[in-house]
């Protein structure tokens, strides 16, 4: 037998590392490239829509196309208020990682349009399963920012008692389900929820995201064929912000197209700008709309980049060059949105900047506010009690032991 010279184990390598200088491919899409699909579609008119890119800022930040959502001057600045506020609120909250008084952060830089553009398009009875660069619904929805600092700070006002890590955050108000560790959990969850609001035959649809990498996980595709045969009212995203942590999306498909995924099993599936705010809109919008008149679920790829680090523990110039981000052809999301106000005569720098500065002060005395109620270094915390409860409405009789077994040993 004759043994090959060369390994036959193709190892992917990312396109450039530390360095070296970035390069993208230059967009050739343009919004009036994809016509708006039909509500009912079918699973092949979506092919070439999965295959492409829908788009409604042009390069001149220009609203062109066919997917256009029309909306009002005030939509669009509450859209760029909340991007904003989620990029100030961001900044500040790493800062106090580093100043050690909070222990983990995670940012949402350069993905800011997806979590909100999208909330923004459904219903506030929707059901939300994000990941953790999604904590912008929650502005969407109502939450205080306050809040929001004393779960991350895991103060006695922390709205999980401490049960998990900095930006897990959960919102039952706002129907925005816990964030979970082990990545791609929230796929499957989301398709049993949405197939229990078809069950009790509620208006209800659910949306959900992973990352590029975990869609590699099993949970992704058990997903994707659920949602497929039982056509549950789901929008399944996809955000391929091109780094799971350091490991390139490369590792996660072959052709790096994750929305043709969705074909073989069936489910119309689009690929979307993911920092075109107008964009997701739309796309989010449009899959609404079918989920609502049982048509089914759809599959979304958003495509974006990770501006910054994975996280507070991350440094992402050991695998990449330092300003990568800068050379994506998808630009910034808020300065898009922002430049495409001007342009309207709808806004200006001078507002713009009075809207920074508002904000940052905002998200100050929201963590002025959250810390008397304790910070990470001196308390109070949430009472060990919590252990115990909020799991069973009546604890059974073996927990109950092992609670009067830790008060004692606290008493003492």
């Amino acid at each position: 037998m004759v043994k090959k010279e060369t390994n036959s184990i193709h190892v992917p390598d990312a396109p450039h590392r530390p360095g070296d200088e970035p390069k993208f491919d230059e967009w050739s899409y343009k919004p009036e490239d994809l016509e708006l699909l039909r509500i009912d579609c079918s699973v092949e008119d979506a092919e070439k829509h999965a295959n492409g890119l829908v788009r409604v800022l042009n390069d001149n930040h220009e609203a062109k196309g066919e997917w256009d959502p029309k909306l009002n001057s005030d939509e669009l600045i509450l859209g760029l208020e909340h991007m904003l506020r989620m990029r100030i609120f961001d900044e500040r909250m790493m800062k106090m990682q580093r100043t050690g008084k909070l222990s983990f952060y995670m940012r949402s830089f350069g993905e800011e349009a997806v979590a909100i553009a999208q909330t923004m398009a459904l219903k506030n009875e929707d059901w939300l399963f994000p990941t953790y660069r999604q904590p912008g619904a929650q502005f969407v929805r109502g939450r205080d920012m306050v809040s929001m600092i004393c779960h991350c700070i895991g103060n006695e006002e922390d709205n999980v008692k401490g049960r998990q890590m900095p930006v897990h955050y959960t919102f039952r108000e706002g129907r925005y389900i816990s964030v979970s560790s082990p990545v791609g959990t929230q796929f499957s969850q989301a398709v049993g929820v949405a197939l229990a609001s078809k069950y009790k035959q509620l208006d209800e649809v659910t949306i959900t995201w992973i990352g590029d990498g975990a869609s590699a996980e099993g949970d992704y595709h058990y997903a994707l064929n659920f949602a497929s045969i039982f056509k549950a009212p789901v929008i399944l995203n996809v955000v391929n912000n091109q780094w799971a942590i350091s490991t390139h999306s490369n590792f996660a498909s072959k052709n790096q197209n994750f929305a043709i995924r969705g074909i073989p099993y069936g489910i119309p599936s689009v690929r979307v700008d993911g920092n075109d705010f107008l964009a997701l809109y739309s796309v989010t919008k449009w899959a609404r709309e079918r989920a609502g008149k049982d048509l089914g679920p759809t599959h979304i790829e958003v495509l974006t980049y990770r501006a910054g680090a994975h996280s507070s523990s991350d440094d992402p110039s050991r695998y990449r060059p330092k300003d990568s981000n800068s050379f994506w052809p998808g630009g910034d999301p808020i300065e898009r949105l922002k430049l495409h106000l001007i342009g309207k005569n709808d806004w200006s720098e001078k507002l713009h900047e009075e809207l920074e500065h508002r904000i940052d002060a905002e998200v100050m005395e929201a963590y002025k506010e959250a810390v008397k109620f304790g910070d990470l270094a001196n308390g109070p915390y949430p009472s060990s009690d919590a252990i115990f409860t909020e799991v069973y409405e009546e604890p059974p009789w073996h927990l109950l032991e092992q609670w009067d077994e830790m008060k004692r040993w606290r008493d003492e």
